[in-house]
């Protein structure tokens, strides 16, 4: 049922509708694939402010038009999670589904800038990454409802971002790159799966067969360790094999790890909102000292 009595007001009902809690994980992709090319004499800061103007935009968009699609399916009935704008009545759904599209021609205009560095494999990835952006609720199979979002997040807003960002300043792709964005993109799965695992019986309701949905909570909740063990195991493995300690870095977050981990394995509905948002913080601060070991 949608609730106008308690409309935030219109500025504060577009912040809302972007999730501002979640554009953490693109920009703390960006500021790995940026360090790692300092780290590599190559650093470029227009290249930098594009890759970050095109990750940011993109999550924007992706979160738009998450809340047009789940609206419009009525997935967000009986949401256990945070009010979304379109279903609470803050917004119009057409526009909210219009702030997508804007958000998708910052991110052009913003990508115009790596095209010119890179050429046709800034021009692909964008265009896979704007098409996956729309396509995860959009469309006769979205990607989320059928069980693809995992991928997706770990692909575009690990994968892509830090290897993205990294070649455009670079002009070379490298293995401590490749690897980075796996325990960048493992982080950023982390938090989709909270997500999933306080959402899994609306999604079941409406037929969005999230990988929660499809084999239980139980693998959401290994599927959280395991992403969470990823990124930690990503980053001894570099310290390791070039002999840097400051790869390590990032294991001064794991007692938070171990503490998000406790709760989110004993929470489940609504108590998981507030572990959506301390996963994404867990997210931040793993990504900028894994940046910070890049430099060390």
């Amino acid at each position: 049922m949608n609730d106008k009595t308690s409309h935030p007001g219109l500025v504060a009902a577009w912040i809302a509708a972007m999730r501002p809690r979640t554009l953490t994980a693109a920009v703390g992709a960006v500021a790995v694939g940026a360090a790692l090319a300092r780290a590599a004499g190559a650093h470029r800061w227009d290249a930098t402010f594009a890759a970050l103007g095109v990750a940011v935009s993109l999550q924007i968009a992706s979160n738009l038009y998450n809340d047009y699609g789940d609206f419009i399916r009525g997935a967000d009935v009986d949401r256990v999670g945070p009010p979304r704008a379109a279903q609470s009545g803050w917004l119009a759904a057409s526009h909210v589904r219009l702030g997508a599209f804007i958000a998708i021609a910052v991110a052009v205009l913003s990508g115009l800038r790596l095209v010119a560095l890179l050429g046709w494999p800034a021009l692909a990835i964008g265009v896979t990454a704007i098409v996956s952006a729309v396509a995860y609720t959009a469309g006769p199979a979205p990607l989320a409802y059928i069980g693809l979002g995992d991928a997706f997040v770990m692909a575009f807003f690990g994968v892509a971002a830090v290897n993205g960002t990294f070649l455009a300043e670079t002009g070379k792709l490298s293995a401590s790159a490749g690897a980075a964005s796996v325990a960048v993109g493992a982080m950023a799965t982390a938090i989709l799966v909270v997500n999933n695992l306080r959402d899994h019986e609306g999604d079941a309701r409406v037929g969005k067969r999230t990988l929660v949905v499809r084999f239980g909570q139980r693998f959401g909740q290994a599927e959280y360790i395991a992403m969470l063990a990823l990124a930690y195991l990503i980053a001894i493995g570099l310290a390791y094999g070039e002999r840097r300690a400051g790869w390590l870095l990032p294991l001064l977050t794991l007692p938070l790890a171990v503490k998000r981990t406790r709760t989110v394995l004993g929470s489940h509905g609504p108590q998981l909102n507030a572990e959506l948002a301390n996963t994404a913080k867990l997210g931040l601060a793993f990504n900028l000292l894994l940046a910070a070991g890049a430099l060390a």
